[in-house]
């Protein structure tokens, strides 16, 4: 019989890629994900594993280049974010059909705030790619998603690692993905040759999306608020982790890319497979496949 898992995934931009590694490793150890609970990038990849989906979207993440994640960005003039979020879910729906939360293959819980009465909005029912969008929705970087006169932002400011909506059962294991964790980067930064057709675009990138790096004199008004946000779910990740009861805790250091540095997927899902099993190892835990033995 499989290792019942109820599994927990952080936001954290693009970092939140790895999440898809540590569902990887999970599913490779002989452990069966029975419910998830996410918010922001860890409700979009948990709720795209909950629809069946996740090869597809790993297949499309792992082959975007940085050229692919500007053209992405469908920029909008609005005073309440720069960019609309719209383009890219309309091409996920491309290889993941819309669809209620209600149908999925397992339990699935996002979560978003309501910035206005200051709480947490909850999805357990209704649209997936509604609740994925609200779920996302990075404060003045991504416009707000208006439902039923609610303003909802992102699911991190409020929750960033949404632990108590998922429930488990007596044997059952919790395993939480937290990528904000304030812990040293180990994972090696590839030296890639920006030239050829990165050229073009990489002074406007950098100037949108600076890197995190010491030498920066002056933060620009992304990067202050990136790390503004950064710090806030990592000191509440801390307090949750602290009151919680995580079996297993995959800790991804905040600094490991930027928040927009999606097509480093590959290398982030690499990562987040190996702390897994790191992790795995370190908690005493063995796989399914020797424990039925």
């Amino acid at each position: 019989m499989k290792k019942q898992v109820h599994l927990v995934l952080s936001s954290g931009g693009a970092r939140g890629v790895a999440h898809i590694g540590v569902i990887e490793a999970l599913l490779e150890e002989g452990f069966e994900i029975k419910s998830i609970a996410g918010s922001s990038m860890g409700a979009v990849v948990g709720g795209v594993y909950a629809a069946g989906k996740l090869p597809e979207y790993r297949e499309w993440m792992c082959n975007l280049d940085k050229i692919d994640v500007f053209k992405l960005m469908d920029f909008t003039f609005s005073m309440q974010g720069f960019v609309r979020g719209e383009r890219v879910f309309n091409q996920m729906k491309s290889f993941i059909p819309e669809c209620n939360i209600e149908d999925l293959n397992i339990p699935f819980t996002a979560v978003a705030t309501n910035i206005i009465n200051k709480e947490e909005v909850i999805f357990r029912s209704g649209s997936l790619y509604k609740a994925l969008r609200a779920s996302a929705s990075i404060p003045s970087v991504l416009k707000p998603v208006l439902l039923d006169d609610m303003e909802l932002v992102d699911g991190g400011v409020i929750n960033p690692i949404p632990i108590q909506h998922v429930q488990p059962e007596d044997g059952d294991l919790v395993v939480v993905s937290d990528v904000n964790a304030d812990v040293p980067c180990t994972m090696v930064e590839p030296t890639l040759t920006e030239k050829s057709r990165f050229a073009p675009l990489l002074e406007k990138w950098n100037t949108l999306f600076p890197k995190n790096n010491n030498k920066t004199k002056r933060l620009s008004y992304f990067d202050l608020i990136a790390k503004s946000i950064d710090l806030m779910q990592d000191r509440i990740s801390t307090l949750t982790l602290n009151q919680s009861k995580a079996d297993i805790v995959v800790a991804i250091s905040r600094e490991t890319c930027g928040t927009f540095e999606f097509y480093r997927s590959k290398e982030l899902i690499n990562y987040g497979k190996s702390e897994f099993k790191k992790e795995l190892s370190k908690y005493g835990l063995q796989s399914i496949e020797s424990t039925s033995r």
